[in-house]
């Protein structure tokens, strides 16, 4: 009897450690059971997505690079430009000029002009760089002398004429005009002055 009973109770022990040992080894690491599998691979999603919003590193390491996307809009140089001449006067080369939704648009970039050494006119001196697009007010005034207007001292003209007698003329003579522009405090202008050229 006493043999049987230790038998039973050494069973007994054994399942308790067979049962013990089966708990534990059902205790695994992060990747082991089915929620855990969920959990970590919604932490690894977020470490992905935070680390693709993060500013990539400059070229040279040093810093976070905050430059826009290819694809994202910048502000252009054109814009600055404008900003740049707002309540001003500047003389310009005048490339190209265009009515769209009731605004006249001029492409313009900076010149020089010097006096004419044998006339009373004056002698122009093509910049260089891009042009820049800026409008014009509605109500601002066009004043254009020979070549561009019909004679030597300036007479006002509506501004889609003006236009149309620009953009007739070929680029290469464009290149030879020079204009006095008067910009507002917005940069838009307010006066446009070709130069009389003999």
């Amino acid at each position: 009897m006493r043999v049987a009973h230790r038998r039973t109770t050494a069973v007994r022990r054994l399942t308790a450690v067979t049962l013990g040992l089966l708990a534990l080894t059902g205790c695994g690491g992060p990747d082991d059971g089915p929620d855990d599998r969920q959990a970590a691979t919604a932490k690894a999603t977020a470490t992905a997505s935070v680390t693709s919003a993060a500013p990539a590193p400059s070229p040279d390491g040093t810093a976070p690079s905050t430059a826009p996307s290819a694809s994202a809009p910048s502000a252009s140089a054109a814009g600055a430009n404008a900003a740049r001449w707002a309540g001003t006067k500047q003389f310009v080369q005048i490339d190209d000029a265009r009515t769209a939704g009731g605004r006249t648009y001029l492409s313009v970039r900076p010149a020089e002009k010097k006096p004419h050494p044998r006339f009373e006119a004056w002698v122009i001196v093509p910049g260089e760089g891009p042009y820049t697009e800026v409008s014009m007010t509605e109500d601002a005034q066009v004043l254009l002398s020979v070549p561009l207007g019909d004679a030597k001292h300036p007479a006002a003209y509506a501004q889609d004429e003006f236009v149309g007698r620009l953009t007739a003329r070929p680029s290469s003579d464009r290149a030879l005009l020079g204009f006095d522009l008067s910009f507002d405090g917005q940069g838009r202008v307010t006066r446009v002055q070709s130069l009389y050229t003999p």
